[in-house]
């Protein structure tokens, strides 16, 4: 049986500690209003490459021996382990390669650059991209680095569960994100031994939902493009799986809107960014209240390594599920004066214009009108029907009401 012991965890913790930050873990009360828990968030996004993966990779490293230190390393990574990797070892002066899937964000691959590492990218996803590591491995003669099938990763990461109950040891519960099952098995493999009533919660994105199949003894149904591409992982590590697997007490498996929604709130309540990965603690507490309401509840920050455009996108996105931005399909004449007559109506009752799209192609408008996309800001859904509303007793005809 394949096992991590708190002094493995405690002696991670001794080497990393003047090479990796301490990240806080702080009480919520604004998320804890909104969900019903008592939340302590972990801000693993406070890293210097803002993800966990520093733990794992700088124990890694650390241990290697100068031979395979000269040799060098390489690794797949969709972004946080690569970075961490290629951080740490330029700190350590070991040569790092890694290779990511097409897809990975550009912001990702640009920093994992910026810390000296040789990108290659080759691969439609991380399942590809590995089998192209071991191509070069063999080649070149690299020390191959998992990004979570590896025990001296994965005790790296459970310093991440010493941390969080040195900062709140109540905690009733914690959730973690799982892609390979790194990260969960070192945080339930420290919380357990400090606090075996402590109950740990795996999240998995509904695309990639690996942890849970293979726990079931069936082959995962994975694919697709998921906001939460940390963890758009196929198949689970087997020696995470193995650690984690009679530790974890059940996985909770999230759509991506809940992806979406927790991403935007981390944003808009806590002020701090979040990648989608990174969010999945949140998601599934959004997803699954009734489980956690009135417990202490503790959620992962895994990583905040997010494409700007990508965080613009959700939280656009985030105010049209709450009625906060609102296309309203108007079709009229196309004469003088009528869009700004629709204008008016907007403005005073305080909607605020953001585009407008004319439509004059339409074949299901006459040919001397035009369709128009009024795209407004509003305080909310009861403010979005009042404009609606009005525009209606004005006269123009709204063709998606």
């Amino acid at each position: 049986m394949t096992t991590v012991t708190l002094d493995d965890i405690r002696a991670a913790a001794e080497r990393i500690k003047d090479f990796v930050d301490r990240t806080p873990c702080r009480y919520s009360r604004k998320l804890s209003q909104r969900t019903g828990a008592e939340v302590w968030v972990k801000f693993e996004n406070a890293h210097f490459t803002s993800s966990f993966k520093e733990r794992g990779a700088r124990n890694k490293l650390m241990q290697l021996s100068p031979a395979e230190k000269k040799r060098g390393v390489i690794a797949a990574s969709a972004g946080n382990h690569a970075q961490a990797l290629a951080y740490h070892g330029q700190q350590l002066g070991v040569p790092v390669t890694i290779v990511m899937p097409h897809g990975t964000p550009f912001v990702k691959i640009e920093k994992t650059r910026a810390y000296g590492a040789n990108v290659v990218i080759e691969g439609a996803d991380f399942t590809e991209a590995t089998n192209h590591v071991m191509k070069l491995r063999d080649e070149h003669d690299y020390v191959f680095v998992s990004a979570f099938d590896d025990l001296q990763i994965l005790t790296g990461q459970g310093t991440c569960g010493l941390e969080m109950l040195e900062d709140a040891p109540d905690l009733d519960a914690v959730i973690v994100p799982i892609g390979g099952g790194g990260l969960i098995a070192g945080i339930a493999s420290a919380v357990k031994a400090l606090k075996p009533g402590i109950k740990v919660y795996g999240v998995e994105a509904a695309m990639y939902p690996s942890f849970v199949a293979r726990r079931k003894g069936e082959k995962p149904k994975c694919g697709g493009q998921t906001i939460a591409e940390g963890i758009a992982i196929k198949a689970v590590g087997e020696i995470p799986f193995a650690v984690a697997d009679p530790l974890i007490d059940e996985v909770l498996v999230v759509d991506e809107a809940d992806f979406e929604r927790a991403v935007a709130m981390y944003a808009n309540v806590e002020k701090t960014v979040a990648e989608g990965a990174g969010a999945g603690g949140l998601a599934a507490l959004l997803r699954y209240p009734a489980k956690f309401k009135g417990q202490k509840v503790g959620l992962v920050l895994a990583g905040g390594n997010i494409d700007a455009r990508m965080l613009s996108t959700v939280l656009y996105r985030d105010m049209v599920r709450q009625g906060r931005m609102v296309t309203y399909r108007i079709v009229g004449d196309d004469r003088p004066g009528v869009l700004a007559g629709m204008s008016t109506v907007i403005g005073k009752l305080g909607g605020n214009i953001l585009d407008v799209i004319h439509n004059r192609l339409s074949l299901e408008v006459p040919a001397k009108g035009a369709e128009y996309d009024i795209v407004v800001e509003t305080r909310d859904e009861q403010h979005a029907d009042e404009i609606r509303q009005a525009l209606k007793e004005s006269g123009y005809v709204l063709t998606n009401a």
